[in-house]
């Protein structure tokens, strides 16, 4: 008769500690927990301690914090016929903890699924030009259309974002020379525009010079005192036409 009492005892400690284990729940500051009870839905619980039903009640916890998610590399082919390799990366999180577990199986490969699908389906729609320059415009774009999908099912989708974009090493090497044709003409452009501003100055210059004689003159001897500082042992210098002319009439003159 002790042994029977002393094992009902012992079996009633062990009943007790599982009741209490399956009773007692402590959920995290970041944590909801999902009760059903009989099948049903009661309200939310946590953060902290968390007392349910063994049997009868269920807790299912989900976690409100952030989820980073990478989208694997999809093949897409843009609007002007490009085969690129994309990949992304996803971050969501759970705000209606309930929706996220009782209207979709698993909310983090639904939104997987939902991300690779929009992916193909917004950069397929753009050329290879906005796709590399316009990521800001695209990122927006996926955002609001993944988080439109994924808002029945209590998940916020706040960021988007495209990681990498392979392009064939043929559009790799055509990209290159459209950049080095780019280069080209700006060099030539700004060139002709070099050119053009210095041949306004020089006329500007000449329209200064014709309306006054003697800035010739000046600008003459100003160029002889530069070229006698250089101490080279011969000068050349031109004689005015100015100055040699009477000479010319005065033989064509005589000539006549």
């Amino acid at each position: 008769m002790f042994q029977v009492g002393f094992s009902g005892l012992i079996l009633a400690i062990v009943l007790i500690v599982y009741f209490l284990s399956s009773a007692i729940k402590v959920l995290r500051e970041y944590e909801r927990g999902v009760v059903f009870r009989l099948g049903r839905i009661i309200p939310i619980k946590g953060p902290g301690l968390v007392i349910i039903w063994p049997i009868i009640d269920k807790l299912v916890k989900v976690s409100l914090r952030t989820i980073t998610m990478d989208v694997p590399s999809q093949d897409i082919i843009t609007r002007d016929n490009v085969t690129v390799k994309v990949n992304a990366v996803v971050y969501f999180r759970v705000v209606e903890p309930i929706k996220s577990i009782t209207e979709v199986a698993d909310f983090e490969y639904a939104t997987s699924q939902i991300s690779q699908t929009t992916l193909r389906s917004v950069l397929g729609q753009s050329t290879l030009d906005d796709l590399l320059a316009k990521r800001d415009e695209l990122n927006a774009e996926l955002q609001k259309i993944i988080d439109e999908q994924t808002e029945p099912w209590g998940v916020k989708v706040s960021t988007v974002e495209v990681k990498n974009v392979d392009l064939p090493v043929e559009m790799q090497r055509a990209i290159a020379k459209q950049a080095e044709a780019e280069r080209e003409r700006r060099a030539k452009i700004i060139h002709a525009e070099g050119e053009f501003q210095a041949a306004q100055k020089l006329a500007d210059a000449a329209a200064i010079i014709g309306s006054q004689p003697t800035a010739i003159q000046l600008r003459f001897l100003q160029t002889l005192t530069e070229v006698a500082a250089e101490k080279n042992s011969t000068t050349i210098f031109p004689v005015p036409i100015d100055l040699i002319e009477p000479f010319f009439k005065k033989l064509k003159k005589e000539a006549e």
